[in-house]
Parts: structure tokens; sequence; C-alpha cells
């Protein structure tokens, strides 16, 4: 096929799929831009130093995103929301049930605690609210070092309870919300309000929320409005209004010292999720370890001595040592031609990886932490 040809006919099936789009035909529109994206691919293939390829780029980057907005709102009138709701959405990554990894508070290894205080404030309201008179916690706070376990939590915590979940950051809220911020959030607390009124609970997640709700010496009007509202909506879901839905807001930081006093008192728990402890690193190695016997065999391994190597190591860290053990082995395996069968992982393999692998937990913040939850923390797992 000539340079030519694939132009014209990608343009050809982009135009067809943008008049498709502006009449309301979605399905067809997300036909026809797949197509044009077939084309522009091709063409980028067989002609990558053509003068017109970066446009094509573009097209093909705008035209697959505008798919996933198509597909979405296929799959809302599926479940009877009007447009305007969605396309509010697509400003959030709202994640359904079904939509979003299915680890529930089995699948941590340890932070019993922490499960223990989410069922507390979260699970056990949505399970019985009318055991609840005086009502129970809106927001919650989960602080401590990175790669601990925090959002891996908060998506637990969806699973538990069946709930939507919102996901927030502060580069979405400052990058797409800038002019218009107040609106913006005000319009994601009425999709949470909206999706749990229908009788499904919604949580709110707001990662590295420290990047919103921090200490400000001097604010510009567009930040200072969006805190502003955070804070009204916080305490509406308080409301009597509002008393019988089930919204949550999470917030999650690596530098809870960091927050405005204003949203600490907002947030009614705040939980300190901790560093993994010598044994909880050993429980860590075994349980993941054990997902490769199905393919490896796997010698008498040293957990004790695992353990005690991967001081101040998060238990992201402790999954990283593993996924590295495991492609150090397919590649010696496919390099060698042996049979996986044949070759026993050992401790030394892991010995290997963590001599290579520093630590992610700065020690001297530990004591941070402590002091900040001594004076403002829920719970204490110290």
């Amino acid at each position: 096929m000539s340079m030519q040809y694939l132009a014209d006919k990608g343009m050809e099936y982009a135009q067809r799929a943008i008049a498709a789009d502006r009449g309301g035909d979605y399905e067809n529109a997300i036909k026809y831009y797949k197509t044009a994206v077939e084309f522009f691919t091709k063409y980028l293939t067989l002609y990558p130093d053509s003068p017109l390829s970066e446009l094509y780029r573009e097209l093909i980057s705008k035209y697959k995103s505008r798919v996933k907005v198509l597909e979405s709102k296929i799959e809302s009138l599926s479940r009877g929301q009007d447009f305007q709701t969605q396309e509010s959405e697509n400003a959030f990554e709202v994640l359904y049930p079904g939509k979003r990894p299915f680890r529930k508070f089995s699948d941590l290894v340890d932070l019993e605690e922490v499960k223990r205080a989410l069922k507390r404030a979260i699970i056990y309201p949505v399970m019985n609210p009318s055991l609840y008179p005086l009502g129970w916690p809106r927001a919650v706070l989960l602080f401590g070092p990175p790669g601990c376990g925090k959002t891996e939590l908060a998506i637990a915590l969806s699973n538990e309870i069946n709930a939507v979940l919102i996901h927030v950051t502060p580069a979405t809220v400052m990058s797409k919300w800038l002019g218009d911020a107040e609106k913006n959030v005000k319009r994601l607390f009425e999709i949470a309000r909206k999706i749990s009124s229908t009788g499904t609970p919604v949580i709110v997640f707001i990662d590295e929320v420290d990047g919103l709700f921090q200490q400000h010496s001097t604010e510009v009007g567009g930040e200072k409005r969006a805190r502003n509202q955070f804070l009204i909506e916080m305490d509406g879901l308080s409301g009597k209004e509002y008393s019988n839905i089930h919204v949550f807001v999470i917030g999650a930081t690596n530098k809870p010292w960091a927050l405005d006093i204003g949203f600490i008192r907002r947030f009614e728990r705040r939980i300190f999720v901790p560093a993994p402890s010598k044994e909880v690193r050993k429980m860590l190695f075994e349980h993941y370890i054990s997902k490769l016997a199905s393919t490896y065999k796997i010698g008498n391994l040293n957990y004790d001595l695992l353990a005690d190597l991967t001081e101040n190591y998060s238990s992201a860290d402790v999954v990283a040592i593993v996924k590295e053990v495991q492609s150090n082995i397919v590649e010696e395996i496919s390099e060698k031609k042996i049979n996986p069968q044949e070759r026993i992982i050992s401790t030394e393999d892991f010995v290997d990886i963590i001599k290579k692998h520093k630590p992610s937990i700065d020690s001297s913040l530990l004591e941070a932490y402590r002091e900040w939850s001594k004076q403002y923390g829920t719970l204490d797992v110290f």
C-alpha cells in the first residue's frame, strides 16, 4: 500500500468517526476511530521518517483516548447514567467493581491493626448503618512511609464493601481544574453522592493528599477556592441531608506533617500504616516466593536471613526483589536453554539482588512519623 493511500484512508475513516461521534452514533464512531488508527499505524510502520509522521502519532493518541471515552459512555448508558454525569466522571478515575484489581484484605500480608481500624470506621457502618445513631466517620487519613500499602488498602477496602472507587491525585486536580477549581471539586462530590444515592458505597481516594491540603504561606486564588470547597464538601458529608448515604474520603500521604491543620481535623480517623517489621518481611518473602513454586523449584530458603537483610525495606521493595529474582531466573533459562524445573531458586539468588536494591524508607523519618502519630493519630501501632 502506498503512502498516500494509507494517509487518505486514515483521514477518510477519521472524518466518518468524527461525524458519527457528533451525531451520537457512538458504536460506529468507535469502529471508525479504530480503523483510522489502524491505517495511521500502518503508515508509521512503513514510513517512519515521513514529514507527517508526528501528526499521525498525535492523531493516533487522540483517537485512542476518544475511543476510551466513548466506550465509557456506552457502558454508562447500559447502567442508565446520563451523559452529563459520564462526562463529569471522565475528569476523574472512577473505578467500578470489576474494573479494578480484585484484592481484598485477606490478600494483604499483615497490617491487621490497620485493617481492623478500617473495618470499624467504614466496613461496619456500611454493613449495619442502623446501629450508628450518632453517625460514623466520613474521612480517613492513611499516613506512613512510601510503598507500605496505603493504596493497596484503599483498593482492598473498596472491594470489601463493593464500592465505587474514585481516584484523585494533586496532578490531576491542578492540571485539569486550573481556573475552575472549586466547581470541579463540587462536581467530584456530586458524582460521589449521585452514585451513592443508588445504594452503592463510594470511596473518594486522594493519593498524595499533602499536595492538595498542605500548609501554604501564600496561595493563588484557584488553589484557595479549591481547598475551601473541599472543606465545605467534607463537612457536608456529615450533614443530615446525607446522613444515610455512604460516601467516604480516604487520603494517603507520606508527609502528614505537611498537612494543614484544618484538613487534619476533617479526617476523623488518622491511621498510621507502618513499615513492615522483620516478622512481616519474612511473611512477605514467604507469600510472594510461594507464587513462584508452581513454575520453579524452591530450595530450602533462609527466610530469617532475608528478613534480617531488608531492614528499612518497604513492602513494595520486597515485592520488587522477588520480581527481580524471577527476571534473573527467566533470563538464565532463556539464555542457557534449560528446563525451568531444573533451576532451583536459592537464598543466594535473593541475597545478590538485596545487595543491589537499596531500601526506600528513610530511617530518620520513622521518628517523625512516631511523633506525628502521638500528636494527631487515632491508632497506635508503634
